[in-house]
C-alpha cells in the first residue's frame, strides 16, 4: 500500500459530443471531439483561448450565445473554482476610491532600479527573439507607444500563455488589470494609455515591474520554489505539482489540437503525459514505501527496547507496599511532631511556673530576712547567751546533715526509678516495634483488617493499650516522655495482660497454627496444578509446533495461488480493456435511444395534456347536464304533485256530486220505501264509496 495522497479528480475534458470525460473512464481514449462543428461558436478561424478566465476572442463572435458555450468548453486551469482558498485569477471586492500608490515612482533613482530590473528580465528570457522587436538602453527612459505594447503583451503571455491581443491596448488592458487584481488599476485610464510617455510613464513603468514580479512568481512557483513553505508546514505537495504538471502539459496539447485531426492522434497526444504522471506517481511510491520500511525498523527497535524498559522496571506491588508502608511512616512522624509539640507547650507552661515560684521564693526570702533581723532583735531582747546558740546551732547541723542524708537517699531512689523506667520505656519501645513488625506482616500475608482474604472475619491486629500515642523512635527520645505514658492509673502501671487488646498464646497462636496449616495445604495444591500447568504448556507448545508446520505449508499453497491469481488478473485486465470499449459504444448507442425516448415522451406528454383538459371539459359539461336533470326532474315531480292533487279534488267533487244525485233521485221515493229504502241508500252509497 503506497502513502502517496490518493490521486485527485481527473479534468473534464470534454467536448461537444462526448458525454464522458477523462475522470470517467480513466483513459485518454474518451476524449472526443466533433469535427463537423468548431467548439468556438461555429466559427472556422476562430482562435484558442486564455487561461483568463472572464476573456473569449474569437475573430468573428457570432452570438453571445456562442461565446458562451466555447468560454464552458474552453476554460482555462487558472478558473476552475478553488475550495480552501480564493483564486489567483477572482475578482476581488473593489476598494471604495482610487488607493494611492505607496512607491516612490516619482524618484529617478528608483525608476533606474526599476527599469534595470525590467530590461535584464527581458534580455535574459529572449523578449527580442519573440517578439522581434529591439531593446535599447534607453528604453524604458523614454518609450514609445509600441515598445509598451510590446512589453505589456510579453509580460501578460508569461502569465497566461494563450491570451490573445486582438484589440487596442486601451481597450485590452483595463479588463486584464482588473482581472489581474492589480490594486491601483482605477488610476490608469483609457486617453493615459494611448500615450504612455511623459508624465505618465512613472506610472506605466510600476505597472509593468508589478507584472514582472507577478511573472517571476509564476516562474518560482512552477519551478517549486514554493514548495520549501509547505514542506516545513508538512504538507507533501509532490503529488499537487505531479498532477499540476500533467493538467498543464496536457491541456496545452490538447489547445493546439485541430478540429480535422482524428481522434486517435488527439488520444495519442495525452497519452505521454499520462504515462509520465503514472511513472512520476510510481517513483514517489517508491520514495514512501522507503521511508515506511525505515519507520517500521525504527518502531521495531523502539518496542525493543520499551519491552526491556518494562523488564528491568521494579515490581509495582513492591512499590505500592514500600509507598504504603512510608505513608504509615509520614502519619507517625506527624502525630510524633504534634506530641512533641504539645510537650513543649508543657514545658514552657512549667518553665513560666518555675519563674513564678523564683520570683515568689525571693520574695519570701526577703521575708525571711525581714523576719531574722525582727528575730534576732527579739533574741538580743530575750537575752539568750552564746552556749544558748551553740547548742542550737550543733542542733542545726545535725538536722541538716540528717536532711543532707535523707536528700542522698532520696536522689538515689530517683536515680533507681529512673533506670526502671528507662529500661521499661526501651522494652515497651521493642514491644511497640515487635507489634508493628506484626501488623505489617499480617497487612502483607492478608489477615488484616479482618475483611482481608485470609482472617476470615476474625481480628489479627495488635494494639498497644498506652494512654500516651506511640511516637517513640529512639532510646534518647524515649528518656524525655512523661513518666504517665507508663502508668494506666496515677499510681498504677499496666499489667501484662492488659497491655494488649489480644493475648498472643491464648487468642492469636492457635490462629496462627492453623491459618499455617491451610497455607501448606495450598501450596501442595497450588504445586501440583504448577506441574499440571507445565505439562499442558508442554503439549500447547508441541501443538503449536504442528500447526506453524502447517501454516508454512499453507503459504506456500498461498504464493501459487497468487501466482495463479496474477494470471488471471492479467487476463481480466485484458477482458476488462475490451468491455470498456463495448461499454463505450453500449453508452453512445444508450445516448441515441435516450434522446429518442426524450422525443417520445414530450409526445406523450402533450397527448397526456390533451387528454387531461378533454376529461376536464367533459366533467365540467356533466356536471352541467347533471343539473340540468336534477332540475328537470323536480319540476316533473311538481307537476305530478299537482297533478295528484288535482285527481283527489276532482273525485272528492265527483263523490259529492254522485251522492247527491242519488239522493236526489231517491228522495221522491223515501216515503214508500221507508226503512227499505234507507238500507238501500245507505248500501248504495257504501258501494260509491
Amino acid at each position: 500500500m503506497s502513502l502517496a495522497p490518493s490521486r485527485p479528480q481527473q479534468p473534464s475534458f470534454q467536448r461537444s459530443s462526448s458525454g464522458t470525460n477523462l475522470a470517467d473512464l480513466g483513459r485518454p481514449s474518451t476524449v472526443q471531439r466533433t469535427s463537423s462543428s468548431n467548439v468556438f461558436g461555429n466559427t472556422a478561424s476562430a482562435p484558442r483561448m486564455s487561461y483568463a478566465p472572464g476573456t473569449i476572442t474569437p475573430f468573428k463572435q457570432s452570438s453571445a450565445l456562442n461565446g458562451s458555450q466555447s468560454m464552458q468548453r474552453r476554460s482555462s486551469v487558472y478558473s476552475r473554482p478553488s475550495v480552501g482558498h480564493q483564486s489567483f485569477f477572482t475578482q476581488a471586492p473593489v476598494p471604495a476610491g482610487v488607493p494611492r500608490d505607496p512607491r516612490p515612482l516619482k524618484d529617478r533613482s528608483y525608476q533606474a532600479k526599476i527599469g534595470q530590473e525590467l530590461l535584464d528580465y527581458l534580455t535574459q528570457n529572449n523578449f527580442e527573439m519573440e517578439m522581434k522587436h529591439s531593446l535599447g538602453q534607453n528604453t524604458l527612459k523614454s518609450p514609445t507607444q509600441k515598445d509598451f505594447n510590446f512589453i505589456f503583451q510579453w509580460l501578460y503571455r508569461r502569465i497566461d500563455p494563450g491570451y490573445k491581443f486582438t484589440r487596442g491596448i486601451d481597450a485590452e488592458v483595463p479588463p486584464l488589470l482588473k482581472q489581474l487584481r492589480y490594486p491601483y488599476e482605477k488610476s490608469i485610464t483609457k486617453s493615459q494609455l494611448v500615450a504612455v510617455g511623459g508624465q505618465n510613464w512613472s506610472t506605466f513603468l510600476g505597472l509593468l515591474h508589478w507584472l514582472l514580479q507577478l511573472a517571476q512568481m509564476m516562474d518560482k512557483y512552477e519551478a517549486g520554489e514554493y514548495d520549501i513553505a509547505c514542506a516545513e508546514a508538512g504538507v507533501d505537495v509532490s503529488g499537487d505539482r505531479i498532477i499540476f504538471r500533467f493538467l498543464g502539459g496536457a491541456y496545452r496539447d490538447w489547445l493546439q489540437v485541430e478540429d480535422d485531426q482524428d481522434e486517435d492522434e488527439s488520444d495519442k497526444m495525452l497519452e505521454p503525459h499520462v504515462e509520465a504522471m503514472a511513472a512520476e506517481f510510481e517513483r514517489g511510491n517508491q520514495r514512501y514505501t522507503e521511508e515506511m520500511k525505515v519507520l517500521e525498523a525504527e518502531n521495531e527497535s523502539l518496542r525493543k527496547q520499551i519491552e526491556e524498559a518494562e523488564r528491568d522496571a521494579p515490581d509495582i506491588a513492591k512499590l505500592d507496599n514500600v509507598f504504603n508502608i512510608l505513608e504509615g511512616d509520614i502519619k507517625k512522624f506527624e502525630d510524633y511532631v504534634s506530641g512533641q509539640e504539645t510537650r513543649l507547650q508543657k514545658y514552657d507552661s512549667r518553665c513560666n511556673n518555675l519563674k513564678e515560684a523564683i520570683t515568689k521564693a525571693t520574695s519570701d526570702l526577703e521575708v525571711a530576712e525581714q523576719e531574722r533581723t525582727d528575730l534576732q532583735a527579739s533574741v538580743d531582747k530575750q537575752g539568750i547567751t552564746i552556749q544558748d546558740i551553740d547548742r542550737m546551732n550543733v542542733e542545726r547541723e545535725r538536722l541538716l546533715k540528717s536532711t543532707e542524708s535523707t536528700a542522698q537517699k532520696l536522689e538515689e531512689t530517683k536515680k533507681r526509678a529512673a533506670e526502671r523506667e528507662a529500661e521499661a520505656n526501651h522494652s515497651l519501645e521493642e514491644l511497640e516495634r515487635a507489634v508493628e513488625t506484626y501488623n505489617n506482616l499480617c497487612y502483607r500475608v492478608g489477615l488484616i483488617p479482618s475483611t482481608a482474604v485470609n482472617a476470615k472475619d476474625k481480628d489479627f491486629e495488635l494494639h498497644l493499650a498506652t494512654t500516651a500515642p506511640i511516637t517513640d523512635f529512639s532510646a534518647s527520645s524515649s528518656q524525655q516522655n512523661p513518666p504517665d505514658r507508663l502508668l494506666s492509673e496515677p499510681l498504677t502501671g499496666y499489667s501484662p495482660t492488659h497491655l494488649l487488646n489480644h493475648p498472643p498464646r491464648t487468642h492469636l497462636k492457635p490462629l496462627l497454627l492453623t491459618l499455617r496449616k491451610e497455607i501448606s495445604e495450598r501450596r501442595s495444591l497450588a504445586l501440583e496444578a504448577d506441574i499440571k500447568n507445565h505439562e499442558l504448556l508442554d503439549s500447547i507448545a508441541e501443538a503449536i509446533d504442528d500447526k506453524q508446520n502447517e501454516v508454512e505449508t499453507l503459504e506456500h499453497r498461498v504464493r501459487a495461488a497468487e501466482e495463479e491469481f496474477e494470471s488471471v488478473r492479467e487476463g481480466a485486465q485484458t477482458q476488462k480493456v475490451a468491455s470498456d470499449a463495448q461499454i463505450e459504444r453500449m453508452e453512445k448507442e444508450l445516448g441515441r435511444m435516450r434522446r429518442g425516448v426524450g422525443e417520445t415522451l414530450e409526445e406523450v406528454e402533450r397527448r397526456e395534456m390533451g387528454v387531461n383538459i378533454e376529461y376536464e371539459q367533459l366533467t365540467l359539461r356533466a356536471n352541467a347536464l347533471r343539473e340540468e336533470l336534477h332540475t328537470e326532474i323536480e319540476k316533473m315531480l311538481n307537476d305530478i304533485i299537482k297533478f295528484k292533487v288535482h285527481v283527489q279534488k276532482s273525485l272528492e267533487d265527483y263523490e259529492g256530486f254522485v251522492v247527491e244525485e242519488v239522493e236526489a233521485e231517491l228522495g221522491g221515493d223515501g216515503d214508500e220505501e221507508g226503512a227499505g229504502g234507507m238500507g238501500t241508500e245507505d248500501g248504495w252509497t257504501q258501494g260509491v264509496e
